[in-house]
């Protein structure tokens, strides 16, 4: 990767990589090879046109049901542009403006593998605006995750057209006055552009990566606020052993345990003589729990990659082979799958949280009811795990899976749907939520560590806590408990931990 520039070829998109692109503010350019492919399947896809005196779906004909009304060669031009006109119907919440840019990236990577028989200026155009941060406004409701995300990603590609909002230098306007800003026409889609654009799994895709780019970070601070909870608690190290993992050897579970015991090594607390043989589930099968969860995001990410280095438009254009074929790469299935199994995993990472967080609170193992020296006076930390039971159930409702339903469209044309875009949309709600969750575990371990002083956690969560207690006080007496929340979660966002 050049400085602050990334080539986008048909080489391999990763999580690193993407991830680079963003936190970087990375400008994208088109590599050499994609600029030929583009142009070489664009020339063949003209050629095929003129050569064809039947119809070709999607090119020469209507859409869905609609895919035997045949369409003049002097038409083909407006049907492309109707196609993305008619289609911009999401509604409901905007997208995050992080998710629109990765929609951005990931179609102009599908569209740079040479399948799509685009013009060259629509893929530079799709980065043009990933480079001006010019943001598409698209909302957040419409997708089937049938024939790929068909609303969401015409309202994503109207501004091609200089038309439909955009968020430009922080605010929200007109299209065609950012066309006009930088002295841009707006672009005359030609034969199958706009069924290029709109065909594809990037809104699904994008939701993904966003989510799965915070479930790295979850797993990681989830271990990290688990070994505070495990001190503070006074818990046993033994499930933790490395025997005890080799005898069922999930890898998830065995990096777990080997974090904590990691993250513990040098702990004075843990050291010391214990009373009791056991602990509660919550602290005990951390490694079982957190393990799966581990093993769970790795399944479902590495489903995600193969879909971001994917072309899931349709019909698909195969020069070398003189074929342009009819398929289905659209559908959403691996996705809503993926996304459903992902919610779920990730909200047993809450589960497990607050059930840790209730244990703190309860007045067990010398520990003051609700984590107050005057418990009654002061209700303490009660309502925080209030908190995070309400979230762990909003999670349990969000988790209802997604890809099991399947209402038919465009004339039972489309008669089976994956509705992975619900299931990408409500997987990021979870996560999202998750991290609220581990925020308010991390606020209760935080305070009971101090009851256990003048003894020592680790050197590593030491300096842990030390870079926490620079954003939130030890809670003395009664005081706005959301605001050290809100801050915990703050902390978690833009910590580098491990």
């Amino acid at each position: 990767m050049k400085p602050g520039i990334f080539q986008i070829s048909p080489a391999r998109l990763t999580f690193e990589i993407i991830e680079e692109i963003l936190e970087k503010k990375s400008r994208l350019e088109l590599s050499p090879e994609s600029v030929e492919l583009i142009r070489k399947s664009k020339a063949y896809l003209d050629r095929k046109i003129q050569e064809t005196e039947g119809p070709i779906y999607g090119i020469t004909t209507g859409f869905g049901a609609l895919c035997d009304i045949e369409i003049s060669r002097d038409d083909l031009s407006k049907l492309q542009e109707n196609l993305v006109v008619s289609h911009a119907c999401n509604v409901g919440p905007e997208v995050p403006h992080e998710v629109v840019k990765l929609m951005l990236l990931l179609k102009a990577h599908a569209l740079a593998k040479g399948n799509s028989a685009v013009q060259l200026q629509t893929v530079e155009r799709i980065i043009e605006l990933f480079n001006n941060e010019v943001i598409p406004v698209v909302c957040e409701q419409g997708s089937l995750g049938a024939s790929g995300d068909l609303a969401p990603l015409a309202m994503l590609f109207l501004p091609l057209l200089g038309k439909g909002e955009v968020y430009f230098q922080g605010k929200k306007c007109a299209a065609a006055e950012v066309l006009d800003h930088f002295g841009w026409e707006p672009i005359r889609l030609e034969a199958k552009e706009g069924l290029a654009l709109l065909n594809g799994t990037q809104f699904m895709s994008a939701y993904g990566v966003f989510t799965l780019l915070k479930a790295f970070r979850l797993i990681k601070y989830a271990d990290i606020v688990g070994a505070l909870s495990l001190d503070a608690f006074n818990g046993l190290l033994e499930p933790f052993l490395e025997n005890i993992q080799q005898i069922r050897p999930h890898p998830g579970q065995a990096q777990t345990a080997a974090n904590f015991r990691y993250l513990l090594s040098g702990s004075e607390l843990m050291l010391r003589p214990k009373k009791h043989i056991q602990d509660p589930y919550s602290f005990r099968c951390i490694p079982q729990v957190h393990g799966a969860v581990k093993d769970a995001v790795k399944y479902i990410s590495g489903v995600v990659e193969v879909e971001i280095n994917s072309v899931t438009d349709n019909p698909t254009v195969f020069p070398d082979e003189d074929r342009i074929v009819s398929g289905g790469n659209f559908h959403g299935e691996p996705l809503a799958l993926s996304f459903d199994f992902l919610a779920i995993a990730l909200a047993e990472l809450g589960s497990i949280s607050e059930r840790r967080t209730y244990r703190l609170i309860s007045g067990e193992r010398d520990l003051p009811e609700f984590l107050v020296a005057n418990p009654g006076l002061n209700s303490g930390f009660m309502i925080p795990q209030y908190a995070a039971a309400s979230i762990v159930s909003q999670n349990k409702q969000l988790c209802t899976p997604a890809s099991v339903d399947s209402i038919p469209s465009s004339n039972e044309q489309e008669d089976h749907v994956s509705m992975g875009a619900n299931a990408a949309t409500k997987a990021l709600k979870v996560a999202e939520n998750v991290l609220k969750i581990v925020a308010i575990e991390l606020y209760n371990a935080a305070q009971a560590i101090e009851f256990r002083r003048p003894l020592h956690t680790s050197p590593y969560l030491e300096d842990f806590l030390a870079q926490y207690r620079t954003r939130v006080a030890f809670v003395k007496e009664d005081t706005l408990m959301y605001e050290g929340i809100n801050e915990t979660v703050s902390f978690l966002e833009k910590g580098k931990f491990i």
